[in-house]
């Protein structure tokens, strides 16, 4: 996944703000007892993540995939005082643990986690949300962004992860899951409603404005 030569993330951490003791504990938790623990945000993504929230001080939050928590709690940092967090998934099989680590967080009060499928959830949510983070199944990330442009306000953000696909996106022959990434990253480009930058962090991470 990781796009950048090893030793230069590993650099890169090195001259990152650490993560808490929870982020700790959830990343090792994660590696070591979780299926696919790739998909968690990590250091280096998970700081970003929290800065541009403690950039934008967003007063609600929408999360589409938790997995364990991990970014959930990051973008919780950036929150204005009130404000609330709401991150849906549909792995019931997580839950425990992920409720687990939300109440040893300081920002507890603040998360409400949903468990079921995003899709049937997304269209009881009135909104708006000022920060809007897309990291689900890569097959229905275009019906992710068009719910999340129905939520965001104008100047609100929206966050996509894993927008190059280990450099999948490059291949000439994609297989369906390359084709789904690529379709949303088109889809993005050709919206004249957002002004938008792909980061090469990681995996890939698209930054989106509401600009109309």
């Amino acid at each position: 996944m990781d796009i950048l030569h090893e030793s230069i993330i590993r650099y890169a951490e090195q001259f990152t703000s650490p993560e808490s003791e929870l982020l700790k504990k959830i990343n090792r938790d994660t590696h070591a007892e979780v299926l696919m623990p790739r998909m968690l945000s990590g250091h280096l993504q998970g700081r970003l993540l929290a800065m541009i929230s403690c950039m934008i001080k967003p007063r609600t939050i929408l999360e589409i995939g938790t997995y364990t928590g991990y970014s959930a709690l990051c973008l919780a940092e950036g929150l204005a005082a009130g404000g609330k967090l709401i991150t849906i998934d549909k792995n019931a099989e997580l839950e425990e643990r992920v409720r687990s680590y939300f109440s040893s967080s300081p920002y507890h009060h603040a998360i409400d986690y949903r468990i079921g499928n995003a899709l049937d959830i997304l269209p009881q949510l009135s909104g708006p949300f000022d920060l809007i983070f897309i990291d689900a199944d890569k097959e229905n990330y275009c019906n992710y962004y068009d719910f999340a442009m129905k939520l965001v306000p104008l100047n609100g953000f929206i966050l996509a992860d894993n927008v190059l696909w280990s450099g999948k996106v490059l291949h000439d022959k994609p297989d369906k899951v390359t084709r789904a990434v690529q379709a949303f990253n088109q889809k993005v480009k050709d919206d004249s409603r957002v002004e938008h930058v792909l980061l090469p962090v990681r995996d890939g991470l698209m930054l989106i404005r509401r600009v109309s």
